[in-house]
């Protein structure tokens, strides 16, 4: 009884020597890494307080069905002018940039996740894209296209975003089966 204790003792304490070690060596290079501060995207000043859960609101472009997939749709901007979530909770601060008053944030649901993108007249720009549970990510970008894929061992689904010498055109590729 007396070594069976011994031996639970000695593992105890070469468990939490281990255990404090990771942590500390995870936290000396967590503590050097650099976070950005997530920027918050201006809506529009017209635009409605949601009344009801986020998963009811509608969500702009093709998101589901047969004409999903492969279809295109030019972005169209919107007319009202933004207001800054910024200025509204501290009247007395000016936000860091002026957004242009042609943007838009627009979701798009596909088999594995949703993507929020800031379509402009001459650009998009990623605001969050999510995977659903099981799923994975993938964020390819280029000068003018950008492309977001949610894979699984099932298929793969994606939002492809172009905006080379035209406005922004959104394309949603659901995976197949």
């Amino acid at each position: 009884m007396r070594s069976q204790l011994v031996q639970l003792g000695a593992w105890t304490a070469a468990t939490g020597a281990a255990v404090v070690l990771s942590w500390l060596g995870v936290h000396a290079v967590l503590a050097d890494t650099v976070f950005e501060q997530p920027t918050a995207v201006p809506l529009p000043a017209s635009a409605p307080a949601p009344t009801g859960p986020a998963d009811s609101e509608p969500t702009t472009g093709p998101t589901t069905g047969p004409a999903a997939a492969g279809t295109a749709s030019p972005a169209a901007g919107a007319s009202a002018a933004p207001s800054s979530p910024a200025a509204a909770a501290s009247p007395g601060r000016t936000p860091s940039r002026t957004p242009s008053p042609s943007s838009s944030v627009r979701s798009y649901l596909v088999p594995g996740g949703r993507v929020a993108l800031d379509i402009r007249e001459d650009r998009a720009e990623l605001v969050s894209a999510t995977p659903e549970s099981g799923w994975q990510m993938q964020v390819w970008n280029g000068d003018h296209w950008m492309r977001i894929d949610f894979s699984h061992p099932d298929g793969t689904s994606s939002v492809f975003v172009t905006w080379n010498g035209h406005p922004p055109m959104v394309q949603t590729v659901p995976a197949a089966g």
